[in-house]
């Protein structure tokens, strides 16, 4: 049993650490957030499904009832990307990505709503602590300024987000985690394969290797282990564990783009810390 957690608790980690390259290369590749997903999407598609029949995945949607589901999540799963990026582009990786971890507290909420469990008071405590970790980290800003726009499309990329979580969290029993991930891309692919028709498709060439890491690091495997996780935890809990992606995203782009943090990014991200240390803890019990 100890090896087993630490087994499933070492994959989420891992996970949460190949998303957080998002942040990076949100930031740095130099073409339209639409056209970057698709790419993002389409070539993480490829890489999903070669994984699969590697593995012999069955990527049979058992019933029709799963369809809405599927597309659902997808849809969601789209426009989290989509904003997320633009939070990106507007503001910085430390302040688009720390928006983004509202979602947590959003989980908390609505999980009870969306999958019939009893409430855990202790989330509640959890998501202040978070907030406040996330009130420490942002700088003041005008209202009228980029800033401001990326943390509004971060919050609503964290809303879509949580959303989509918690759709593929009541699929997560029936079906391999890869397997999801592959349809999110198919899904996503399709959605935004117009925009490949009337954006700016240059620098493709230079750009390709960079959306290629976004693909198949970030994407094919990041996320199928973040889906993987949720047959061994609440959504709540791999959100919270998940906190971890900021800090690990402001690291990154310190290195990778000179991107500096300030003292209120140390403390606040301590305080995150702390957080997923208390729930990781918390879970193995």
């Amino acid at each position: 049993m100890e090896n087993s957690h630490i087994k499933n608790l070492s994959g989420l980690l891992l996970g949460t650490l190949f998303i957080s390259t998002s942040g990076v290369l949100g930031r740095y590749i130099a073409m339209p957030t639409e056209v970057i997903i698709w790419f993002r999407s389409f070539l993480a598609m490829g890489f999903l499904y070669a994984f699969c029949k590697y593995k012999k995945i069955d990527l049979t949607i058992k019933s029709s009832k799963d369809y809405k589901p599927f597309l659902l999540g997808g849809v969601f799963m789209a426009a989290h990307w989509i904003t997320y990026f633009y939070a990106l582009k507007l503001s910085s990786v430390a302040l688009g990505i720390l928006s983004l971890y509202t979602f947590p507290i959003i989980i908390a909420l609505l999980e009870p709503l969306f999958l019939k469990t009893k409430f855990n008071p202790i989330y509640l405590l959890f998501g202040l602590l978070v907030l406040t970790g996330l009130y420490i980290l942002t700088p003041d800003f005008d209202i009228e300024s980029n800033q401001v726009r990326g943390v509004l499309f971060g919050i609503f990329s964290a809303f879509c987000y949580a959303i989509r979580i918690l759709i593929l969290k009541q699929q997560v029993g029936k079906y391999n985690g890869t397997m999801l991930m592959f349809y999110q891309t198919v899904i996503i692919s399709v959605l935004l394969l117009p925009t490949l028709f009337f954006m700016d498709l240059s620098g493709l060439e230079s750009q390709f290797p960079y959306l290629l890491l976004l693909a198949l690091l970030t994407t094919a495997i990041g996320h199928s282990l973040m889906l993987h996780s949720l047959k061994f935890f609440t959504a709540a809990t791999a959100s919270i564990i998940s906190s971890l992606q900021p800090i690990f995203g402001i690291i990154l782009a310190f290195f990778f783009i000179q991107e500096i943090p300030t003292w209120n990014t140390f403390w606040g991200g301590s305080l995150i810390l702390l957080t997923v240390v208390l729930e990781s803890a918390r879970s193995k019990k």
